[in-house]
Formats: C-alpha cells, sequence, structure tokens
C-alpha cells in the first residue's frame, strides 16, 4: 500500500485533507459543506463519545433529546444570541414538494408555505430553555442537569472535514441552578471535565482559561474554554462551557419558587463538545506517515499480521494469534487479526502505519519455532523482537500501551512549551505571528478596540485569559496602555 501522503512541511492543509480521506476517516458528502464520516472514523467518535458521556453522568448529568427544528421567534428572544447566531441559520419556509408540470422533477409547493419559519438548530438554548419552563418551578426542581447528543448546522461558507462543517455532531449540556454561584461552579466543573478528557484521553495538553467580551458565546456571560496547539504553530478550541448569567431564563421566563418564599429566575449554564475534536487529535499527534493515535481512542490497539506460506502454515500462525488474543482481550485490551489472503504483509503493515493503530505484531514460521513475535511502535516506529518466554504478554503490552499513551502526550506537551513565547513589543508579536507561530503571551490594555486593530493587523485573535494568569504589571503592545496580565493570542482554526 503506497501512502503518499503531502509532507506536513511542504502544505500542512493538504497533509490533512488527504490523511483524513486516506486514513478512511471521512470523505465529503453530495451536499455542499457537509461530510460523511466513515467507520473507521466514527469508531474514533464513538470512543471520544462513550468517554465523555461516563464523565458527564459521574458528574450528576443525564441524556436527554430536544427538536431538530426551531421556531424562528425563539431565536427572537436573546438579543445577543439571535444577532451571534443569525447569519449561519439554514431555514426551513415549506413543509411539502409536488410534481413539477413539466414532470421531469419535483418543486416547492407554494400552497405549502408555513405559518411560522422553522430554524435548523446551530444551539439548542432557545428550544431547550422554552421547555424548561415547564419543568422548573420550584428550588425543588433545581439543579437540573441535562446533555444531549445531537447534530446542528451552521451555514459555513469555508468549510474542512471535522474542524468547519455545515453539519456536525456535538454534545451540549444545559444546566439550570438556583444561584449564580452554583452556575458558576459548574461552568468550571465542566471545563475540567473537558481538559482532563483532552490531556488523559486525547493526550492533548491544553489551556483552561476564559475568553475575551468578543471572543465569548453570543448570550452568555463568560466563555470558559480548553486551548489546545497544533503542529503548524496553530491554536485550536477543543472546548467551551457557557456561564449564561439569567438571560436565557429571563428571555423565556423560566421563575422559581425559591426557599425563602419569593420568586426568582434561575441561573443557566452551557457547555459542549464536538467533531472538531477528530481534527485535533489528528492535527496534534500524525506524521507524514499517517495517524497517530492515542491508545485510548484507538478503535484497534494491537493489530496482529501473519506472515505465511501456504495455509498449513498460516493455520498454525492463526492458533498462536487466537491464544495471544484472548489474553489480551480479558484485559479489554482491543485487538484485530488480519488473516486477509488478498494483501501482502507490507501492503497491510503501511494500512495500519497509515491508520494509527498503536501496535503491531508480526508472526512467522521462525516466530512459532523460537515463540518470538516482532512487536512495532506506531508513535516512534521502532521495532522490537520479544521473547514469549520471558514475558507475560498481555501484560506486556498493557504497559507498553500506557507508555505510549504517556509518550504522546509528552511529545505534545513539549512542542506547546516550545510554541508557547512572551512578547513585549508589537515588532515582536508582528515576527513571531508570522514566522514561528504558537502561543504568544503578550499584555493587552483590555479594550475590544485594541483586539480588534491587532486581528485586523496580525489575524490573531486572544484564544483565551489563562486560569492560572499571573499578576503582572506591564504595558499593551500595540496601545502601551497599563496591562495587569498576559493573555494568549493565536492564530486559529
Amino acid at each position: 500500500m503506497s501512502k503518499g501522503l503531502p509532507k506536513r512541511s511542504e502544505d500542512y492543509s493538504l497533509w490533512y485533507n488527504e490523511l483524513v480521506k486516506r486514513a478512511d476517516l471521512a470523505e465529503n458528502s453530495p451536499v455542499r459543506g457537509c461530510m460523511v464520516i466513515k467507520p473507521y472514523g466514527y469508531s474514533i467518535w464513538e470512543k471520544m463519545q462513550a468517554q465523555l458521556d461516563k464523565m458527564f453522568k459521574e458528574t450528576g448529568h443525564t441524556n436527554a433529546y430536544f427538536p431538530l427544528f426551531i421556531p424562528k421567534s425563539y431565536l427572537s428572544k436573546e438579543a445577543s444570541h439571535v444577532e451571534g447566531f443569525a447569519k449561519e441559520c439554514a431555514v426551513v419556509t415549506h413543509y411539502r414538494l409536488k410534481n413539477s408540470e413539466d414532470g421531469k422533477g419535483v418543486v416547492v409547493d407554494p400552497e405549502a408555505k408555513l405559518e411560522e419559519e422553522l430554524i435548523v438548530r446551530p444551539t439548542s438554548e432557545t428550544v431547550i430553555w422554552s421547555t424548561y419552563k415547564n419543568w422548573i418551578q420550584s428550588y425543588r426542581d433545581l439543579p437540573l442537569l441535562v446533555n444531549q447528543w445531537a447534530n446542528v448546522v451552521r451555514w459555513e461558507m469555508r468549510t474542512r472535514l471535522f474542524l468547519r462543517t455545515a453539519e456536525f455532531l456535538w454534545q451540549e449540556g444545559h444546566t439550570a441552578h438556583a444561584s449564580k454561584q452554583e452556575a458558576i461552579d459548574e461552568t468550571v466543573q465542566m471545563m475540567n471535565v473537558y481538559a482532563e478528557f483532552a490531556e488523559k484521553y486525547m493526550a492533548v495538553p491544553v489551556v483552561k482559561g476564559v475568553k475575551s467580551a468578543n471572543e465569548r458565546f453570543a448570550g452568555a456571560e463568560d466563555t470558559y474554554c480548553i486551548e489546545a496547539m497544533m503542529q503548524d504553530g496553530k491554536a485550536l478550541q477543543a472546548g467551551t462551557s457557557h456561564f449564561l448569567g439569567q438571560n436565557f431564563a429571563k428571555a423565556f421566563d423560566v421563575k422559581f419558587a425559591t426557599k425563602e418564599g419569593g420568586l426568582d429566575y434561575v441561573w443557566g449554564t452551557s457547555w459542549g463538545v464536538s467533531t472538531r475534536l477528530m481534527g485535533a487529535l489528528i492535527m496534534a499527534h500524525s506524521d507524514d506517515n499517517g495517524l497517530v493515535l492515542p491508545p485510548k481512542l484507538a478503535p484497534i490497539q494491537v493489530v496482529i499480521v501473519p506472515i505465511y506460506k501456504g495455509y498449513e502454515e498460516l493455520d498454525r500462525i492463526s492458533e498462536k494469534a487466537k491464544e495471544i488474543m484472548a489474553k489480551l482481550r480479558a484485559k479489554g485490551i482491543t485487538v484485530h487479526y488480519d488473516h486477509r489472503d488478498t494483501h501482502k504483509p507490507g501492503w497491510k503493515f503501511a494500512e495500519y502505519e497509515l491508520k494509527g493503530v498503536p501496535l503491531r505484531i508480526a508472526m512467522g514460521p521462525r516466530d512459532l519455532e523460537n515463540n518470538t513475535i516482532e512487536l512495532a511502535r506506531r508513535d516512534t516506529l521502532t521495532k522490537e523482537t520479544v521473547n514469549l518466554n520471558d514475558v507475560q504478554i498481555d501484560t506486556y503490552l498493557e504497559a507498553l500501551l500506557e507508555k505510549i499513551q504517556d509518550s504522546i502526550y509528552e511529545k505534545a506537551l513539549n512542542f506547546r512549551n516550545e510554541m508557547t513565547t512572551e512578547v513585549n513589543s508589537w515588532q515582536e508579536f508582528e515576527d513571531l505571528i508570522e514566522n514561528k507561530g504558537g502561543f504568544l503571551a503578550a499584555h493587552w490594555d483590555g479594550t475590544t478596540e485594541t483586539e480588534e486593530k491587532i486581528k485586523e493587523l496580525t489575524k490573531a485573535t486572544i484564544r483565551c485569559i489563562p486560569i492560572d494568569q499571573k499578576a503582572e504589571e506591564g504595558k499593551c503592545i500595540l496601545t502601551g496602555k497599563p496591562s495587569k496580565g498576559r493573555v494568549l493570542f493565536a492564530r486559529a482554526y
């Protein structure tokens, strides 16, 4: 199998697009801006989904499902929310088709116009808060901790598989609370859940922070986020958690009877991650040979490839392979035995390297005689011969998979640290953003005007104000006005 991938150093965008397609993750659909997630890609998303769902339930959340269609009037109820999403909305105006008069197709039936247009959900705050009005009457009904797994539509003009598509998959949590502090605590908690998932499972180091007012979610009082660094020096927002205050409760009149006998609006949050995480996973770790997947999210953690001449040798190798597979599966390790006779071992090696399988075992007749296997690591592209008389293969591979997970994370962390630079002058800022990229930790005067001017001049945005920002007196890199701490700038996806 010839991978023939472009090199990251020559054309990072082309490398990414080709890798997504050749590794069988996704492809463009007949509908412009939408994608087909192929079985191998979807199996990675399923592992992400399963782990996140477990973490959500461990923090007290339950799943529900809300309608795909939202009445247009709902979006009008929260002014900043509708302003933030109006340009991305897909609108349903009719409910029926009919045969065209020339008999060559179908047309929209003009008699079937909806009384009120429906919006294909870009996000679900409005329809969910209209529902919460019926669910919440008293403080006894709070907190309400709900999540949904769904698809949403945001009519993007410039799309890229996983990173930005008109339709994408995600989860969106929507919670209601009796107090402001409880809602803020929830918002921070979910940011931390996302950070733990990104670092522990995706092996992607992230910076936790708060968005500037200019970058805040439409309709929120504060947006917390996790920001990751990709190998081309661009940042990627990997998850957001929003403190909504009482904005949506007031817009939809969601009140509750307090313990003290009064009446108050509830406090809200919303938080979500999407299939954009697939893009982060690819761009943070993969190389010119293909995907590099952290074992915890790899659909296949170990693949066994037999090397044989004739079916008699294959039968003997298969017997040994089944013995190894049984031990690995008992440890919860996902293992695949590729005994197809339609492809040569070398072709299979290239295929699994492209698909990022963490460990590959090759077994031939000589290995059976010596009770050995050839073991190849995807992350380092190194090989070793393992004598099965000297190790318990299941324990050995379990420990090696953990080592690979840690190694992938450390490599990404070292890169992120190398790509984070403190900047103290505008000249230095312009030079680094153009020639090095990465996170630039710089002073900012706190105004939207300065933030927008920096974006206009350099295409760099404030990715976040780090949670662990140190108090440090300084001067804004652009205006020279006073600043009390550094924020992270970067060009981003």
